[in-house]
């Protein structure tokens, strides 16, 4: 299954969340996505800073995962597999050999019940996810609370219970331009990211399970530098991930809600911060678009013309036991937060 049958078209809704500053969030039930966020830039001109498509049918049969709700497991799970409980659990395979973004039905492709509150500046989105649902053992309630603040921040709130032992790793997945989606590529935007730490990947992109000082290599964000400044070297890593494609082991204290990363765009003066309650970040330099996406305004995205900051447990980590866990029991309570803060440079 790539796409929710047709018959669904007549599901599909948009729900708008504002502030007192001019910022505007658009969300659809297909796939809890952010279909729009409009921010102001240095001069107060407001501009959509999200890759997306100009209607909601479009999101049917376009970019699976543009502005979207990333579950049951976030990231990549080698062959598949994974064993829980002394049983082994096979998912289905949606990237070559392994299972990407909870497979090919993941929450990215279903419908979440969503219903506004707060004067329109919060909504609560619901997902019950069926035992066996992609392979998954245990039947999953999901809440995801988007709230856009006045102090120009995205707050996703993350909560989800199961009935029997299972795995969990929730994301965010939308692809952003702080120039504006469409306007050109993201290799001029500056970066930092607050890590010590990567996680080394083989061809297929899975972690080979080291975590690599970033000292001395071009992953290493922990002072400012430009996406596109070394994403072209000959680092080996870069060659797996035609890019930045990767995971940042983040330097925090337990599940505080600490800063993750920081992103400027020069010209506009737009900045972004990522604040999480996870032990990683997936950053991801837009490697596979390839143009043929026609996006709003019917303007192509070409190769980086967009990233995404995932906050999110480690790639694969039910079949590494030193990585941090993504068990959830019966009786326990996942729970994450993550935020977007937009001020300007």
């Amino acid at each position: 299954m790539d796409h929710p049958s047709t018959s669904h078209v007549d599901s599909l809704k948009s729900f708008v969340l504002t502030n007192a500053h001019g910022m505007k969030m658009e969300v659809t039930n297909y796939g809890g996505k952010i279909v729009s966020l409009f921010v102001p830039d240095k001069s107060g001109k407001v501009d959509d800073v999200v890759l997306g498509y100009d209607s909601l049918h479009q999101y049917l049969n376009g970019n699976l995962y543009f502005g979207a709700m990333i579950g049951r497991y976030g990231n990549r799970i080698a062959k598949g597999k994974f064993s829980l409980g002394g049983k082994e659990y096979q998912l289905a395979l949606n990237n070559g050999a392994n299972a990407l973004h909870g497979g090919p039905g993941g929450f990215h492709n279903v419908y979440w019940k969503i219903v506004p509150f707060n004067d329109n500046t919060s909504l609560r989105m619901t997902y019950h996810s069926k035992s066996g649902e992609e392979g998954y053992p245990g039947n999953l309630h999901v809440v995801v609370t988007y709230t856009l603040t006045d102090k120009n921040e995205v707050v996703i709130d993350y909560e989800a219970t199961a009935d029997e032992e299972t795995i969990i790793n929730l994301t965010h997945h939308s692809f952003f331009n702080l120039a504006g989606a469409g306007n050109g590529d993201i290799l001029g935007h500056e970066m930092m990211i607050n890590a010590e730490q990567f996680i080394p990947v083989d061809s297929s992109l899975i972690p080979t399970g080291e975590l690599k000082k970033v000292t001395g290599t071009p992953f290493d964000f922990s002072t400012p530098h430009k996406i596109g400044e070394r994403i072209d070297e000959g680092d080996e890593q870069l060659k797996f991930g035609r890019g930045y494609d990767h995971s940042w082991v983040l330097k925090k204290k337990g599940n505080e809600l600490s800063l993750a990363a920081r992103v400027t765009e020069p010209v506009s003066g737009r900045a972004m911060e990522v604040w999480t309650t996870e032990p990683g970040l997936q950053f991801y330099s837009g490697n596979f678009l390839t143009g043929k996406d026609i996006g709003k305004g019917n303007r192509v995205y070409p190769v980086r013309s967009a990233f995404c900051l995932e906050a999110q447990h480690f790639p694969d980590s039910p079949n590494h036991p030193d990585f941090p866990s993504t068990v959830l029991k019966p009786g326990e309570r996942y729970t994450q937060k993550t935020v977007y803060k937009f001020d300007l440079k």
